[in-house]
């Protein structure tokens, strides 16, 4: 995987950079598992903005991803890797040997044709198979983690993330996050063999604004050049500064720094390193 830069030959393309495709092998998705996706640009039923920066952008198909690999000792073979315009990371069509399609998100170096499988009994390790996280070696990289045994894969999905095993004891495997968060996760929670695709989307430039209108994000206004009614930092006389000691949200709610976790959460127990 790459980045493919431009020349700069208009403004818009003076900085631009994207990815250069050449592992996506189909253009078009498999339509049994695409569906309409609903696009609310940040407002509720009343119309009113109630999550700013947001518009609908361009139009997307939602791809419907297999995050619980729950076809168990069913081989798959990867039939297709494909863009998916609603993550930054690649997908994977799969055909099951009983005739079942499914998209899972794309791990690299996965190679079209390769034989995975989902197994709690047998320990196959190989990039793409999704296991046990007891099943699994220490000091191994996984994605797609399970945090509740069955309900799917809800750690390290992001394009180029992992998680490493570092430890393991009687009821739970110790993980270390991309956050660098350390934490306990249940040994029977399912996890994928490897990173996930696209390692180097982190290191795309947009180039210009309407690039980013057509991902859907609206422009942002510093509260400094608001005025003091729209945000509490604005206001004063020309280039002033915030007249706070710290930061605030539209709200007034502390920003930049500042822990927002609730500490009775019930999980926090599982939290051995917070992240930093």
């Amino acid at each position: 995987m790459s980045i493919r830069t431009y020349k700069a030959y208009t403004p818009g393309t003076r900085n631009k950079t994207v990815s250069d495709f050449k592992i996506i092998t189909k253009n078009k998705p498999c339509k049994n598992l695409i569906i309409h996706k609903h696009v609310k640009c940040g407002r509720n039923n009343q119309g009113k903005i109630t999550s700013r920066h947001k518009e609908r952008g361009h139009k997307k198909q939602y791809r419907i991803i297999d995050f619980k690999r729950n076809k168990i000792n069913i081989a798959a073979k990867v039939a297709s890797i494909e863009y998916d315009p609603n993550r930054n990371a690649r997908i994977a069509l799969l055909h099951y040997k009983d005739g079942v399609k499914s998209y899972i998100l794309c791990p690299n170096n996965l190679e079209i044709g390769t034989q995975i499988l989902s197994s709690i009994d047998n320990s196959i390790i190989q990039i793409g198979n999704s296991l046990p996280l007891y099943k699994i070696p220490l000091g191994l990289i996984v994605h797609n983690i399970e945090l509740t045994p069955g309900r799917g894969g809800q750690i390290a999905r992001a394009a180029g993330t992992y998680a490493r095993i570092i430890a393991k004891d009687e009821h739970f495997v110790t993980l270390k996050l991309p956050s660098n968060e350390i934490r306990l996760v249940k040994k029977e929670c399912l996890a994928t063999i490897g990173q996930v695709s696209n390692i180097e989307s982190s290191l795309i430039t947009i180039g210009k604004a309407g690039r980013s209108r057509w991902i859907g994000k609206r422009p942002k206004v510093r509260g400094m050049a608001m005025n003091p009614v729209d945000h509490p930092h604005g206001g004063g006389e020309g280039k002033s500064p915030i007249g706070r000691k710290h930061p605030v949200t539209p709200w007034g709610k502390p920003a930049l720094g500042i822990k927002t976790r609730n500490i009775k959460k019930n999980s926090n127990k599982y939290i051995l390193k917070n992240k930093g």
